[in-house]
């Protein structure tokens, strides 16, 4: 079974973060410089604080048509409940924790050190990958040709 520490060998163990004060409008651009979909927030003392998402801008800040998002720092909106994962963990069990926590990303962490961040789009793909892989071996036998 492939562990989350596969998907990170595959796709690279770059984390993006922030820090709490930073402007929501700073982070937003961060966030459509890499191409990603959530940052990690990062306290003075290297820990995470918070997570900051596409998500929490789009239920948060518009709701709030008086809010400038070039003044209001990222810790007003971030998510303070961060969910993780293992590195040893399956997708499968990543897979569950997404769907029963509601959230499409996750730090990675072995022992206490962050060695990444994956997505929920991370995990679909290696899952997807997977299964072409198996589905592959399946005809390769049915059809004896190896």
């Amino acid at each position: 079974m492939k562990t989350i520490q596969d998907i990170i060998n595959h796709k690279g163990g770059s984390v993006w973060d922030v820090r709490p004060e930073v402007s929501v409008y700073e982070a937003l651009l961060l966030m459509k410089e890499q191409g990603i979909g959530a940052l990690l927030v990062i306290n003075d003392d290297k820990e995470v604080a918070g997570i900051f998402s596409e998500r929490d801008y789009a239920r948060r800040m518009m709701g709030d048509t008086g809010a400038d998002t070039r003044k209001t720092p990222v810790s007003e909106l971030m998510t303070k409940n961060v969910q993780g994962i293992m590195a040893h963990r399956t997708i499968e069990e990543c897979m569950a924790l997404m769907t029963d926590k509601r959230v499409r990303h996750l730090p990675v962490f072995e022992e206490d050190e962050l060695v990444g961040m994956v997505s929920i789009g991370d995990v679909v793909k290696a899952v997807i990958h997977d299964q072409a892989f198996l589905i592959d071996q399946l005809e390769h036998y049915i059809t004896g040709s190896f």
